[in-house]
């Protein structure tokens, strides 16, 4: 009889068992497809629904290159508003991407937001950790913004923009085009910062490869092109006249100088190439709710708190992107980075 109980026993252990077992395997795909569904949802109610929700699970992960005082803002009107707490964890773009590739392959899934360099949130949707979304702010941004796979959303820009000093260039002598460089007046006034080949490739193939290429190499050998390392550089060397004309800085820059009082304006020649950096949420996202409401605020609301913090945002009822504005194209440039790198130094170093 003491048999039998021990017996039973065991079955009884072995069925409870054989329940958990079940459920922990049916229980990762029912998870990411509930993540996938919200993801999905453009219900009218959908902000009412992110909101019940994120007050529930009242966490948040977010990885992010942004600075710890730009990200403090944001998460702090965040959490005003909404009464959600959210971390950030800092690292560079690589350093995200790397991370979570880690994370991922170990089966953790800390983190709910990636927020960093569009180079590096397109890494992320070929490794294929990032949640397609579909949101209803879209419509509210410029249409570059907005990616056909879905998988992240641009937050701000870096607009390459050409930068001149008033004090050695007069507005009726400043190009309007890049054919206009070849006009002797810009001999020796020339400068890019060392790095952009992806500003570079987006301008050529725009113009056509064969056309764009001879016309700075034509540029170069009429004027000639010098070399900064650093935006902030060629930037800041436009006021002292070091380099009169910049070809490459970026616009935020530019802006900040000449409201400070500095001789310099800012020109955008056709076409205008801004660099991406954007949001996206990651497939098994531990708080779900509250990545998606976390995205749409920083695409609304938060766009004023960038704006104000000098970034350049990319809703434009916030402020108006510059006319005719290409992005680089990031999975172009990836596959085809060594030959515009290439390109680059040949047609501006001669090496």
């Amino acid at each position: 009889m003491e048999l039998d109980r021990t017996r039973r026993m065991r079955c009884i252990r072995l069925a409870v068992l054989a329940v958990t077992w079940v459920a922990l395997t049916i229980g990762s795909p029912a998870q990411a497809q509930s993540v996938a569904e919200l993801a999905a949802y453009a219900g009218a109610d959908r902000t009412q629904r992110l909101i019940e929700g994120a007050r529930k699970e009242n966490a948040l992960m977010i990885y992010s290159s942004m600075t710890v005082s730009d990200m403090g803002a944001l998460i702090g009107a965040f959490q005003a508003k909404y009464g959600i707490k959210a971390q950030h964890w800092r690292g560079s773009s690589e350093d995200i991407r790397n991370r979570v590739t880690r994370e991922y392959s170990a089966s953790r899934y800390d983190a709910d937001l990636a927020e960093t360099a569009g180079p590096d949130m397109e890494a992320m949707v070929r490794e294929q950790v990032l949640q397609k979304v579909v949101t209803p702010v879209s419509k509210e941004l410029i249409p570059q913004a907005t990616f056909a796979h879905g998988q992240w959303i641009s937050t701000r820009l870096s607009v390459f923009a050409g930068a001149y000093n008033t004090n050695i260039i007069k507005p009726a002598d400043a190009p309007k085009t890049y054919e206009d460089l070849l006009h002797p007046r810009f001999k020796g006034k020339l400068a890019i910062e060392a790095e952009d080949a992806n500003w570079f490739m987006s301008v050529v193939l725009h113009m056509g490869e064969e056309k764009g290429l001879k016309l700075f190499r034509d540029i170069v050998a009429a004027n000639g092109v010098s070399i900064r390392r650093g935006h902030t550089l060629l930037a800041n060397l436009v006021p002292t006249g070091e380099v009169p004309l910049a070809l490459t800085a970026y616009s935020y820059r530019v802006e900040q100088l000449k409201n400070e009082g500095a001789p310099i304006e800012i020109v955008y020649l056709p076409p205008p190439v801004g660099f991406p950096t954007g949001i996206g949420m990651f497939k098994r996202a531990p708080h779900p709710h509250a990545a998606l409401l976390f995205q749409d605020f920083i695409l609304t609301d938060g766009q004023k708190i960038l704006a104000e913090r000098e970034a350049v945002p990319t809703n434009s009822t916030v402020k108006a992107a510059p006319a005719g504005l290409i992005f680089v194209d990031l999975p172009r440039f990836m596959d085809e980075g060594g030959k515009w790198t290439k390109l680059f130094r040949e047609t501006f170093t001669g090496r």
